[in-house]
């Protein structure tokens, strides 16, 4: 089985994975980074290594955190030798400009000597011109074909320890392509649309492409890959998660409002979902706005409120409980979870 650090890749866990993006030369900044995204629930951390120098940075992060490091190498086989002996629990690398079959077999033999797998990544500005040339474009099956090639380059080498990670800034392209390649190899994938964009943007696509893939049963570890913080990086990941039930936490649905609406739902809800979002229960907590939809949805919920004339019916499993002031609404819903017992 393959595994990153202590974290089996088999597919009964989704991990979440974010990129470190403090310059490689600050050592001390890669390390606060690093220990806040693993508070926020960060299952796996990736880091650029661009230079030799910057090796240290694998040993500072595996002294900081104790989640998974993995080196992020390109074209130089050397330091993704040197990154996995201080320590990497993987290697990125993009096999097609890491080198010859001498310098893949480099980085195959101390990966295996290390006991570490090697993540393959594909996108479409590494598509090779002949096979640019013979699909027109980065298609899915450019992609796919590419990823494929490289599997196999990895696999002359005796190595067999491999992730593959195929990515588009296009969704469709993105979801293509890994359908092809889920259909088509063994190995575990990592999924994300690269270049995605910034935090509203880059949340959509990526909601769109790796949701869709994973509802298909697809897909071992994700990266939300936003032009913003990796603190962000990882909430909206574990937000996919859990809105496909793939992993636990406070689920708050809510209702868009009407002119029926008498209770502050929409605020009610940013509150809430704020206040729970540590609470490790998997609980789905609707927040309706008033008796045309609110008991039906209420039903659902493990807990509901269905607003009234400032006031809202307490629902629990579908039973009404009770009527509570809006003033009290927060309250007793967060009593609510707390006392809940999963």
């Amino acid at each position: 089985m393959i595994k990153v650090g202590n974290l089996p890749l088999d597919g009964k866990k989704i991990y979440v994975q974010t990129m470190l993006n403090v310059i490689a030369s600050d050592v001390e900044g890669n390390v606060q980074q690093a220990r806040r995204v693993a508070a926020l629930g960060a299952d796996i951390i990736r880091v650029s290594v661009p230079s030799m120098n910057d090796v240290k940075l694998i040993t500072a992060l595996k002294n900081a955190v104790s989640v998974p490091i993995v080196a992020d190498i390109h074209f130089n086989a050397d330091i993704a030798v040197a990154s996995a002996k201080a320590g990497a629990d993987k290697i990125r690398i993009n096999p097609g400009n890491i080198g010859d079959e001498n310098k893949i077999k480099l980085v195959a033999d101390a990966c295996k000597s290390a006991y570490i797998p090697i993540r393959i990544g594909v996108n479409s500005g590494s598509v090779p011109k002949e096979i640019l040339a013979k699909f027109g474009s980065a298609t899915a099956e450019a992609l796919a074909v590419t990823a494929i090639e490289n599997i196999r380059a990895l696999e002359k080498a005796d190595f067999y320890d491999i992730v593959v990670s195929v990515k588009s800034s296009d969704v469709k392209t993105m979801i293509e392509a890994n359908r092809k390649l889920a259909e088509t190899t063994k190995y575990p994938l990592h999924l994300g649309v690269t270049e995605a964009g910034t935090l509203q943007t880059g949340l959509i696509k990526s909601a769109a492409g790796i949701g869709a893939l994973l509802a298909d049963g697809i897909g071992a570890t994700i990266r939300v890959s936003l032009s913003d913080t990796p603190e962000n990086e990882v909430i909206a990941g574990k937000n996919i998660l859990k809105a496909l039930n793939l992993s636990p936490g406070i689920k708050v649905i809510a209702c868009p409002t009407c002119g029926r609406t008498r209770i502050d739902v929409i605020n009610i809800a940013r509150r809430l979902e704020k206040q729970t979002e540590d609470i490790n229960k998997t609980l789905t907590v609707a927040v309706m706005g008033c008796i045309v939809n609110g008991p039906g949805e209420a039903k659902g919920a493990d807990i509901a409120v269905a607003g009234g004339n400032h006031s809202a019916d307490l629902y629990i499993k579908g039973t009404k409980i009770r009527t509570i002031p809006e003033a009290e609404i927060e309250a007793v819903l967060l009593q609510e979870i707390n006392d809940w017992r999963c």
